[in-house]
């Protein structure tokens, strides 16, 4: 029995970076990362998830990875109300499969990419109501694409780790050192 509610905006940032990572994505990478969110392997089979459903469910992702590189919250607020009008129906208060309630916004019928595009414009939504800001975004490491969640209190975030931000912060001191020695020549 889970102890949580869903982590859909855990999900949309792990399911946008394994795209990123492997723009096939292929089942033996997509499926157990459905799983570990909470999905039902059964609902995961091939009979249940066919190829097709899961090349939309990529072309998904990468809309998601699309607001989620988008650092303007009014771009962000504008591209959401848009997935939210194409995707998502009247929220309704849903307990499934040993799931605590949560909200879902999905039509009845969606297919796999739909519930995903809804599902992840509401969590997306939800974070920049509760901050006032979009609060994720791309990793600022120059050699990093990972996408993040900044949802923390303190300044808006810009790496995806802390050994991201320490690489970077030590690469700008010695290029800053080398600049200086150079400049006293």
């Amino acid at each position: 029995m889970r102890t949580q509610g869903f982590q859909a905006a855990q999900r949309l940032i792990d399911l946008a970076n394994a795209v990123r990572a492997h723009p096939g994505l292929p089942r033996e990478v997509a499926v157990p990362l459905l799983t570990r969110h909470g999905e039902d392997p059964r609902d995961l089979s091939a009979a249940a998830l066919s190829d097709a459903d899961l090349r939309e469910l990529r072309d998904a992702a990468l809309r998601i990875a699309g607001i989620l590189t988008e650092g303007d919250t009014d771009r962000a607020a504008v591209a959401l109300n848009a997935m939210l009008a194409d995707h998502a129906a009247a929220p309704r208060l849903s307990r499934h499969d040993g799931h605590p309630w949560h909200l879902h916004v999905d039509r009845g019928d969606a297919g796999w990419a739909d519930w995903f595009l809804a599902s992840s414009a509401l969590a997306l939504a939800q974070i920049l109501t509760e901050h006032g800001r979009a609060t994720w975004g791309e990793c600022a490491a120059p050699t990093c694409r990972t996408l993040y969640l900044g949802t923390g209190p303190g300044s808006p975030r810009r790496y995806c780790s802390a050994t991201c931000a320490s690489r970077a912060r030590v690469a700008d001191h010695r290029r800053r050192k080398r600049a200086d020695a150079t400049s006293q020549r």
